[in-house]
């Protein structure tokens, strides 16, 4: 967003919502003053740990995922980690640096984030598939998990990449199932709100947000065993690129380069993958009118 977009949205949100769209800039330059520390490097690359297959979870907390452990075989214990980002643009440029360039080059990245547009370089990585472009849901306004189960299981098969990244959406808002009406348009007439941005101004109650994050947190887990009977790896590892903040601080979401550790830490579990045949993937690959870019944007909460 440029300065120019964000004094027209502001002078909207006055026009529309009066004080809490005062209080909603407020609130927008409380959590832009995180970027102050963009420039300092902190957490450590996933590069520098071991595994074959890793799996993103994208905004996934560290007691969201403990909160549904005993429900898959395949979680173990979950470690903490410090990311090298707090949202996935800063995870992307923080993780595919110079110094991995050689690992990155052996890297197939499936990734359903649409900030790969404006970070990555495709010449960069053995595969860069961005799932986003094609199997964008409009009717949930997101990526569902099966199209980049499909990618991931036909990578894996037909090219057998050294390193294979599986980067799903979910549990990321917009929030599968809870049709509360939200959405991430700040430039409509409504002024609507994310589902996280509802929880900030008590419009939803804590309950009712958690317990659709842990659904939406389910409905990726369930691709994620579909995957482990799909691929041959030794190593796999499941993390997030960043959590999400829920109030912590007064923050909500997860601004760039917040350093509270609701955000900054992620789950690390580990387990292994054996192909057993137990499905074919069918989604194809394909290209989508770059148009659509920001749209896809404001539905995860982000804008410009």
């Amino acid at each position: 967003m440029t300065f120019r977009d964000w004094l027209s949205v502001s002078g909207e949100k006055i026009r529309n919502r009066g004080f809490e769209g005062v209080r909603d800039i407020a609130y927008d330059l409380y959590t832009g003053l995180w970027w102050l520390t963009y420039p300092f490097s902190r957490g450590r690359n996933v590069y520098d740990r071991d595994w074959d297959v890793l799996v993103i979870l994208d905004a996934c907390r560290v007691d969201l995922l403990r909160s549904v452990t005993d429900e898959y075989a395949f979680l173990g214990e979950i470690e903490r980690m410090e990311s090298v980002g707090s949202m996935s643009k800063e995870w992307m440029a923080k993780t595919f640096t110079d110094e991995h360039a050689e690992a990155v080059s052996n890297t197939a990245y499936i990734t359903s984030n649409v900030f790969s547009d404006r970070i990555l370089s495709a010449d960069r990585f053995g595969t860069l598939d961005e799932v986003w472009r094609y199997a964008w849901d409009e009717e949930t306004d997101t990526v569902l998990p099966r199209p980049v189960t499909d990618r991931a299981i036909r990578t894996a098969r037909e090219s057998d990449p050294d390193r294979l990244i599986v980067h799903y959406v979910q549990p990321h808002h917009p929030f599968v199932g809870l049709d509360a009406g939200f959405d991430a348009d700040p430039f409509g007439p409504a002024l609507s709100d994310t589902v996280v941005d509802a929880l900030r101004k008590g419009r939803i109650d804590f309950e009712t947000f958690w317990a659709a994050y842990q659904e939406n947190l389910r409905l990726v887990l369930d691709e994620v065993e579909i995957l482990l009977s799909n691929v041959d790896a030794e190593r796999v590892a499941i993390t997030a690129d960043h959590g999400d903040a829920l109030g912590e601080w007064g923050i909500y979401d997860h601004p760039v380069g917040c350093l509270h550790p609701s955000v900054r830490t992620v789950p690390w579990t580990t387990t292994t993958a054996t192909d057993q045949r137990t499905y074919e993937p069918t989604t194809e690959s394909g290209e989508s009118d770059d148009a659509a870019i920001r749209d896809r944007l404001q539905a995860l909460g982000y804008v410009g």
